[in-house]
C-alpha cells in the first residue's frame, strides 16, 4: 500500500519536471491541461500599480496597504478549520479512531481514509484550505484618505479606474484645502 503511494508521488513529480525544465513551454503546458487560456487577477498587483502611479503624481501622500478583514464569524470558522484539519490528519496518520471515544461505529469514509492515508490527508488538507480561503476572502478594495472613505468596491461592485481615483483624490484635496483656509468659529 505504502509503495503504491510512493509510486504515485514519483509519477506526479516526474510528470511536472519537464514543464519546469523549459520556461518557454510552461504556458503551452498549462493550456494543454486546462484546454483554455488562464486569466488571473490579483488585487495586490492592482494596489501596487495604483500606489506607484499615485506616488509619482502626489509625492507628499503616504500610501499604505493592508488586508480587509472578514466578519469575525468567518474568521472563527477559518481558525477552527485550520486546527481541525491538522487534528484529522494526525488521527489518520496515527491510525486512531476518534469514533470509539464516542462509542460510535466508524463511518465508511473513515475506514477508507485509514486504507488510503496519503490520499485522504491530501484531500483533507486541500479541501480545508479551500474553505478557509473562501472564509477569509472579502473581495474588498477599500480606499480611505485620512480615515475618510473615498472608494468602496464592496459598495460599488468594481475597482475604480485610475482616472476615477485621480479625480476623487483631486476633489478631496481641493475640499480639504478649502476647509483648512476657512476661519475657525467658536461656539
Amino acid at each position: 500500500m505504502e509503495t503504491r503511494c510512493l509510486y504515485l508521488l514519483l509519477v506526479c513529480v516526474l510528470s511536472v519536471y519537464p514543464a519546469t525544465a523549459d520556461n518557454g513551454s510552461v504556458k503551452k503546458m498549462k493550456m494543454q491541461y486546462t484546454g483554455m487560456p488562464l486569466l488571473k487577477f490579483q488585487i495586490w498587483r492592482v494596489f501596487e500599480e495604483y500606489s506607484r502611479v499615485l506616488t509619482q503624481r502626489y509625492p507628499d501622500i503616504r500610501i499604505e496597504g493592508e488586508n480587509f478583514l472578514p466578519q469575525p464569524f468567518y474568521r472563527h470558522i477559518a481558525s477552527f478549520l485550520s486546527v481541525f484539519k491538522f487534528v484529522v490528519i494526525g488521527l489518520v496518520i496515527l491510525g486512531k479512531d476518534p469514533f470509539t471515544f464516542f462509542h460510535m461505529e466508524a463511518p465508511g469514509i473513515w475506514l477508507w481514509a485509514q486504507e488510503n492515508k496519503m490520499y485522504a490527508c491530501m484531500m483533507v488538507f486541500f479541501l480545508s484550505n479551500m474553505i478557509e480561503n473562501q472564509c477569509m476572502s472579502t473581495g474588498a478594495f477599500e480606499i480611505t484618505l485620512n480615515d475618510v472613505p473615498v472608494w468602496s468596491k464592496l459598495q460599488s461592485g468594481h475597482l475604480p479606474s485610475m482616472q476615477q481615483l485621480v479625480q476623487i483624490l483631486e476633489n478631496e484635496m481641493k475640499l480639504s484645502a478649502h476647509m483648512d483656509s476657512l476661519p475657525h468659529r467658536r461656539a
